[in-house]
């Protein structure tokens, strides 16, 4: 078989039916916006993911005979207190201490070498003078590093505060339009679309309760984590507890790696404050509680019709959409992973079962 065959083969399997090749038009469309004006559609990218999740509250009144607009009033006052609440509580307490964090990190890193040559005299076998000059460099340079990254983001965030301001405004407008005139604005996007589209409606149906399930619970995960993280660090007396419950929050946006990426600031802090007292590892294993029960009891509650995904693609696809749309790529990396497999089982599988209902109407062989 020739490579000419094969690409032929590949060609009718997936593209020998006019609706596949419409829907590979509005997939790249689709994309292409994104990638290309996301940055200028920022504001309205953001207030569809949120009216997004609100919309299953919104459903969830409804189907227990909360009328529309009362249910839709309830769920946009509950946004707007959250709102507040971040922009004029969290996000205050979380800038203190990121900036109290930088002062400190220079005191950190003295004592950082002091603990490292500690390490030296009770294993000098182990540890060496050399080692030692080579981890302080490397902690050096990146402190350096952090330092710099930091004063350029105060400095840029000067200048937008505006933009900011903006998002303060503008998102929430967005949103309540979005909640109140869902059916209208999705009667206008399918009125866009061609009138066969029967595979685009398959997908569609496969996709829509897996992704708003994964979304929703991604974000129910995130409150709960760095909830139960803030009070936990609170009552052990640990530093920034505000600051690094926030950050192990967000770590389970990133499968298998995150958590390990979060343990390394909670034990930088730990250590410096408490030393490799009894402290330290109460620190340590209460963080490990807390990932335990995140994995073992909140993603299978939280995840019950999780997509099932091989872990090297989970992994691929966070690496590959978080390049092209960071946070929002890292966030929505499993749920387009699961729109491409749905896409390469659903597609050909589509078009078959379109050629067979051809093929059985009167004259459909001929």
């Amino acid at each position: 078989m020739t490579l000419r065959s094969l690409f032929r083969g590949w060609m009718e399997q997936y593209f020998s039916d006019e609706e596949a090749v419409v829907m590979l038009i509005v997939l790249v469309l689709g994309f292409a916006c994104v990638i290309f004006f996301g940055k200028m559609l920022a504001p309205f990218f953001t207030a569809l993911i949120i009216a997004f999740l609100l919309q299953g509250g919104v459903n969830f009144l409804t189907r227990h005979r909360v009328p529309g607009l009362l249910a839709i009033a309830l769920v946009y006052l509950v946004f707007i207190g959250i709102l507040l609440i971040i922009a004029f509580i969290l996000l205050p307490l979380i800038w203190s201490q990121m900036a109290n964090l930088m002062h400190e990190l220079p005191r950190m890193l003295a004592s950082g070498r002091k603990m490292v040559d500690d390490l030296q005299v009770l294993y000098p076998q182990l540890v060496t003078p050399d080692q030692i000059q080579t981890w302080i460099g490397m902690a050096s340079r990146e402190v350096t590093l952090l330092g710099q990254h930091a004063v350029t983001l105060s400095l840029a965030s000067l200048g937008n505060v505006m933009g900011l301001i903006i998002y303060l405004v503008l998102v929430p407008i967005l949103v309540l339009f979005m909640l109140k005139d869902s059916n209208q604005l999705v009667g206008f996007a399918v009125s866009l679309l061609p009138r066969q589209r029967d595979l685009m409606g398959r997908v569609w149906h496969e996709m829509d309760n897996k992704i708003a399930n994964y979304v929703r619970g991604k974000f129910i995960e995130i409150i709960i984590v760095a909830s139960v993280a803030f009070i936990v660090f609170t009552f052990l007396g640990l530093r920034y507890s505000a600051l690094l419950a926030v950050l192990v929050g967000l770590s389970t946006l990133v499968p298998f790696i995150g958590a390990a990426v979060a343990t390394l600031p909670v034990m930088a802090v730990a250590g410096f404050q408490f030393g490799l007292g009894d402290q330290f590892f109460y620190v340590l294993f209460a963080y490990a509680v807390i990932q335990a029960i995140d994995g073992n009891v909140l993603v299978p509650l939280l995840f019950s019709e999780a997509v099932n995904l091989h872990p090297v693609s989970i992994i691929l696809a966070v690496l590959f959409f978080g390049g092209i749309w960071g946070f929002w790529g890292v966030f929505f990396a499993i749920p387009l992973a699961t729109l491409m497999k749905a896409l390469l089982y659903a597609w050909p599988r589509g078009i078959e079962q379109r050629r067979e209902k051809t093929e059985a109407l009167p004259g459909g062989a001929a």
